[in-house]
C-alpha cells in the first residue's frame, strides 16, 4: 500500500530525505494490486513487458538523481541497528502483528473514509465526469481512445481499480498492444490514489503534495508521449 508507505517515511531522519522517499513512492513505485494487473495485462507480450519495466525503472533513476541535486539540504548517514537474531517466540509474533494491525487501521482507515465520502461527493455533483471531459484530449495526444480518461481517473480513486479498467479495455479489443503499453506506463507513473495523496498531505503539508501530483501528472504524460513515438520499434 503506497499510502502506508509513506508513513513508514517518518523513519527517515531529515525532510529532504522524507521529501524525495515520497516523491518517488508517489511516481515509480506502484501498488501491488496495481503491480500485478499491470504485469497481467503486459505478459503475453514480452517484449512489452520489458519496455515498461525499462521505463518505470528509467523514470525512477532519473526523477531520484533530481531530486537528491535540486531539494536543498545535506544527506545523513541512515544507520538501522540490527538486532541478535533468534527463533521468535510465537506470543511476540502475534502480539507484534496484532499492535501493528491496529496502527494500521488507525492511522489509514480515517483517510479511506475520507476519500471514500469525496468521491461519493464528487459522483453525485458530476465533477467526476467534467474531469473525464477535459482529460480526454491528453488521452489523444497519446494515441489513446478517449475511454481511456475514465481508466486515469479510476487509477486515481484507486490504483488497482485504473489497472482493472485498462484491464477491460484490452479484453474488449479498444486497445492494440502499442496503445496498451503506453497506458500502462502513463497510468503506472501517474499521481498516487487519492488515499495516498491524503496521507502525504498530511505528512509533507499541502504545498509538498500539490508539488507532487503536479510532478507525477506531468512525468506520466511525458513518458506516455515518449512510449507511443518508440514503442513502433519494439512492438
Amino acid at each position: 500500500c503506497g499510502a502506508m508507505a509513506v508513513v513508514v517515511t517518518r523513519t527517515l531522519e531529515t525532510r529532504r530525505e522524507r521529501l524525495t522517499a515520497t516523491f518517488l513512492l508517489a511516481l515509480a513505485i506502484p501498488c501491488s494490486a496495481q503491480l500485478g494487473v499491470v504485469l497481467a495485462l503486459l505478459a503475453a507480450n514480452g517484449r512489452a513487458t520489458a519496455f515498461w519495466t525499462a521505463a518505470v525503472f528509467v523514470v525512477f533513476l532519473l526523477a531520484g538523481w533530481l531530486a537528491a541535486r535540486l531539494l536543498p539540504g545535506e544527506r545523513s548517514p541512515f544507520y538501522m541497528e540490527l538486532p541478535p537474531l533468534r527463533l521468535p517466540a510465537v506470543g511476540n509474533v502475534l502480539h507484534k502483528a496484532y499492535t501493528r494491525m491496529v496502527w494500521y487501521f488507525v492511522e489509514i482507515i480515517p483517510v479511506f473514509l475520507a476519500a471514500s465520502f469525496l468521491l461519493w461527493l464528487g459522483d453525485r455533483s458530476g465533477l467526476l465526469a467534467h474531469i473525464i471531459t477535459a482529460m480526454e484530449p491528453l488521452m489523444a495526444a497519446l494515441g489513446l481512445p478517449a475511454r481511456t480518461a475514465a481508466v486515469f481517473l479510476l487509477g486515481f480513486l484507486r490504483r488497482d481499480y485504473g489497472a482493472a479498467g485498462l484491464y477491460n479495455l484490452a479484453a474488449g479489443g479498444l486497445l492494440t498492444d502499442r496503445q496498451l503499453l503506453v497506458a500502462a506506463v502513463a497510468l503506472t507513473l501517474f499521481v498516487p490514489c487519492f488515499a495516498q495523496l491524503l496521507v502525504i498531505v498530511k505528512e509533507r503539508g499541502v504545498a509538498a503534495a500539490g508539488l507532487i501530483a503536479a510532478l507525477t501528472a506531468a512525468v506520466a504524460f511525458a513518458a506516455g508521449w515518449l512510449t507511443r513515438l518508440l514503442a513502433p520499434f519494439f512492438i
